[in-house]
C-alpha cells in the first residue's frame, strides 16, 4: 500500500501549535483595504486556532499516516 501524501495546500495555509492544535490566518486582508479601518486591519493580523469541528479534518490533511 503506498504512503499517504500531505495535502500541499494545507501545509502552506496551516500550522500546528505546540499543544497540537491547528492554527490558521484570518481572512479578509488581501485587497480592498482602503475602506477598512485601521483597527479592523490590525485585528486581522496574526493567527488564530481553527474551529474545533474542523480540527480532525485539518490534522488528517497535514499528517502523513
Amino acid at each position: 500500500m503506498p504512503k499517504q501524501k500531505t495535502k500541499r495546500a494545507a501545509t502552506k495555509r496551516l500550522k500546528m501549535s505546540a499543544t497540537g492544535k491547528i492554527m490558521r490566518t484570518r481572512s479578509g486582508k488581501r485587497h480592498l483595504n482602503a475602506c477598512k479601518t485601521r483597527q479592523r486591519k490590525r485585528n486581522l493580523r496574526g493567527t488564530i486556532v481553527a474551529h474545533a469541528s474542523d480540527q480532525p479534518v485539518l490534522k488528517r490533511m497535514l499528517s502523513t499516516y
